[in-house]
């Protein structure tokens, strides 16, 4: 499906089915200047130096951009080309030329360095790695900083790319050939976190001329993006037994009367609360659901409860990673460990992943020995070792075994497609 694109579609700045056109051919229109600065820096500007921020960007664009013949060129000295749309999950295609030995460029994704893009004929850079080719993720430091294979077309010559992220996995097929396979892409600015999930897409100036056209880019709709995450990060679905069969709440205990089941998901009551816990206890698991809150909903996991009590609090006997939608205004002023997947009261998770209220999030939770790992629609946003974080009298820290389930907090909360792993 990826490569089977109508390549005449592509032509003349004639964007495929469902792509946009983000260059228009004519003009830098839907176009600003930027650099490689961690975005969070602009959240601390004021208005007038934002303001001067951009108009100095302007006119540095003016001078090293322009568009000739439906071809946006770059001198390769000033700002980058920086989309005004920001973009979450996308698929995209670019068309992209170097016009001198030695040539140098990128494409940043949702604001981090790179895809790369340079000649892997240029010897002086072998020791970089150009003789890899183009397309590898050249920031990353785990994974996928190189491409799999070479690609390139001569300089002077166009390449076609595509380009798709989901979460934080990329895609990239250079000339038809697939180079960088679901790499995770690394935060540049900040290692210890996921990469942001949404951002700009940047066309980087590096020193040399480089032309672009046939720019297109498709949002990915939620549905798209989990069927794809699963497709990426499930290859043990089979291992997973399924807790919920989707019409009543056997296999369940506790706070029964406060959960009901709505269109295939479990849901509690407005005005309702308590735990709702499955039957069977569980020492080291992982478990696999989909969750969608109210505007300002709040409910939470119960992770290893010890008793089946309903109105016993899991933070208060075991552990609770918290389900709330933080977006709400009303949760402006909580402390880092109260967001949505943090080890309540114990370690914040990051935070910037959750999808509006209404809309349905995935997430998986890992629980080994003192080990408690949570992902946010592909997104790894906590990470805790309780044995540390945890204080000493708190029970997180020496509860091995217990119920899993959910702690209604008077919220309509649903939960669905929840199956669990026992880990031997």
């Amino acid at each position: 499906m990826l490569t089977g694109t109508s390549t005449h579609a592509q032509e003349n700045n004639q964007p495929p089915r469902g792509f946009l056109a983000i260059f228009n051919g004519e003009d830098l229109t839907g176009w600003s200047g930027g650099e490689t600065k961690d975005p969070e820096w602009f959240s601390t500007l004021d208005y007038d130096t934002w303001h001067d921020y951009n108009v100095e960007k302007k006119e540095q664009v003016e001078k090293h951009w322009h568009v000739e013949n439906g071809e946006l060129i770059s001198d390769g000295k000033g700002p980058h080309l920086v989309s005004n749309r920001y973009y979450g999950d996308f698929e995209m295609w670019v068309d992209w030329k170097l016009m001198t030995a030695g040539g140098d460029s990128g494409i940043y994704l949702r604001h981090c360095p790179q895809v790369q893009l340079w000649d892997p004929n240029h010897k002086p850079a072998h020791k970089h790695g150009s003789d890899k080719g183009s397309g590898g993720l050249w920031n990353n430091k785990k994974a996928g900083k190189n491409p799999s294979e070479l690609a390139d077309k001569p300089i002077g010559e166009w390449n076609r790319m595509y380009i798709r992220m989901v979460g934080p996995y990329v895609t990239v097929i250079l000339n038809g050939k697939t180079v960088v396979d679901n790499v995770e892409l690394e935060n540049f600015y900040h290692r210890d976190q996921p990469v942001y999930s949404e951002g700009p897409v940047h066309l980087q100036t590096h020193g040399s001329e480089t032309r672009f056209k046939n720019i297109f880019v498709r949002r990915l709709p939620y549905a798209e993006s989990d069927k794809l995450l699963a497709e990426i990060t499930g290859g043990d679905e089979d291992e997973f037994i399924p807790l919920f069969n989707g019409e009543d709440l056997t296999g369940w205990v506790g706070a029964t009367g406060s959960y009901e089941v709505v269109d295939d998901a479990i849901q509690c009551k407005q005005d309702f609360g308590g735990n709702l816990l499955t039957e069977k206890q569980y020492e080291d698991f992982v478990v696999r659901l989909q969750f969608k809150t109210p505007p300002g909903g709040n409910n939470g996991l119960a992770i290893r409860m010890p008793t089946a009590d309903p109105e016993e609090h899991p933070a208060h006997v075991a552990l609770e990673l918290q389900v709330l939608d933080d977006n709400h205004i009303m949760y402006a002023k909580l402390r880092d460990n109260q967001y949505h997947g943090s080890a309540y009261g114990i370690k914040g998770a990051h935070q910037g992943f959750l999808r509006p209220a209404c809309q349905w999030n995935t997430q998986e939770v890992t629980v080994k020995g003192s080990k408690i790992t949570v992902v946010l629609n592909g997104y790894t946003i906590l990470e805790t070792d309780l044995s540390k974080d945890a204080p000493e009298d708190n029970p997180a820290r020496s509860v091995t075994k217990g119920h899993f389930g959910f702690t209604g907090h008077y919220d309509q909360v649903q939960f669905r497609k929840i199956r669990i792993k026992e880990i031997k």
